[in-house]
């Protein structure tokens, strides 16, 4: 008997009635590791892991759902990952998985060539990245970033004879994007809130000017979180967002945290 033949004779267990009356909402695999490509803005694609969540709704009716078809999808689509494209997978999910809504989540690392502002040396930054999409019944689709910042605290200044503390700052934000809207954009945007960008290599020129700089524009998370919201509230291609910073505090056992949502519409 042929491999085939003998794969046709299996019981389709996932495909049973169930009697339960239960749909789920989500059902799927989650921490897939796949190579994509990440399009850039300036130099073309960009080769990255993602890791993926994919998910789709199950009827009543069913006991179960094709976990292997999920992979199968995923590799059909040349390993290119962008707002274009996740439409299709989504699609494609819901036409072999029979279902009426499908559910993509990816994270990866981003990478920048970045430049030291004084010396210009450069090195690779790397940024935590990711798509959230929802296709079929209902459709969304959102950005995720984490972005590290140096923040410098605007009370330690005032109050210091000399020097102020200074921590690093994460700032993470969900985006609804209104149009094609570029990592690197959001990256940028978020940066120039900070007190000063982080950078993968600085020598000592750099150093000076990094730490000069975040002394002249002190932040608190609120400063943070209100400068990044007013850049948003400016650009017509970002139509909904939520904001959170996070300061690893140097001098107090705790972080300071804050968080804005807003939909623009």
């Amino acid at each position: 008997m042929s491999t085939t033949a003998s794969i046709a004779t299996m019981p389709d267990m996932q495909s049973k009635r169930d009697q339960r009356n239960i749909p789920i909402d989500k059902v799927g695999v989650r921490n897939v590791k796949y190579p994509i490509y990440v399009r850039e803005r300036d130099n073309g694609m960009q080769e990255t892991v993602g890791v993926f969540t994919l998910t789709v709704d199950l009827p009543r009716e069913y006991k179960g759902t094709h976990m292997s078809r999920f992979v199968e999808v995923l590799g059909e689509h040349n390993h290119d990952l962008s707002a274009e494209t996740i439409p299709t997978i989504l699609l494609r999910l819901r036409e072999r998985l029979d279902a009426e809504i499908s559910h993509l989540e990816v994270r990866f690392t981003f990478f920048r060539e970045k430049a030291a502002p004084v010396t210009g040396k450069t090195g690779m930054m790397g940024y935590d990245c990711g798509f959230i999409a929802t296709g079929g019944a209902q459709e969304d689709f959102q950005l995720y970033l984490t972005v590290p910042v140096t923040t410098l605290c605007p009370c330690s200044r005032e109050i210091s004879s000399y020097g102020a503390h200074n921590q690093r700052g994460y700032v993470t934000v969900h985006v609804r994007p209104n149009g094609l809207l570029w990592l690197e954009e959001v990256i940028d945007t978020i940066e120039a809130a900070a007190s000063a960008p982080l950078y993968p290599l600085l020598k000592r020129p750099d150093e000076k000017f990094v730490t000069e700089q975040a002394y002249d524009n002190p932040r608190f998370v609120e400063d943070m979180v209100r400068e990044v919201a007013l850049a948003f509230d400016k650009n017509p291609l970002i139509r909904s967002y939520e904001i959170e910073v996070e300061n690893h505090e140097s001098i107090h056992d705790h972080n300071a945290y804050a968080y804005v949502k807003r939909d623009k519409e």
